[in-house]
């Protein structure tokens, strides 16, 4: 705890802004994600787009540390090998 109010005050104030930019973030990534599935599952031309711009809004989460780099690494991989079997299917 700080020795201060107003540092503790500060503090408190910092981290909630931190934490709506995180949880604003982690919620576009999840809206991608669902969006990419849901085209994906509607054979959608439009799912290589979606599948594109999900894997640029985990990197970019990512790399801010906002999520894992192996939990990133690992839905995109998981989302690649989606999409595959879904277009070898077609």
């Amino acid at each position: 705890m700080a020795k201060m109010k107003d540092s503790a005050e500060k503090r408190h104030r910092k981290s909630e802004e931190r934490r709506l930019r995180n949880k604003s973030a982690k919620s576009s990534v999840r809206t991608s994600v669902k969006r990419f599935v849901t085209l994906a599952q509607k054979k959608d031309p439009e799912a290589e787009a979606a599948l594109k711009e999900m894997i640029k809004k985990l990197d970019t989460a990512a790399g801010k540390g906002i999520i894992k780099k192996n939990a990133a690494a690992r839905k995109k991989s998981r989302m690649q090998r989606y999409f595959n079997t879904i277009k070898a299917a077609q």
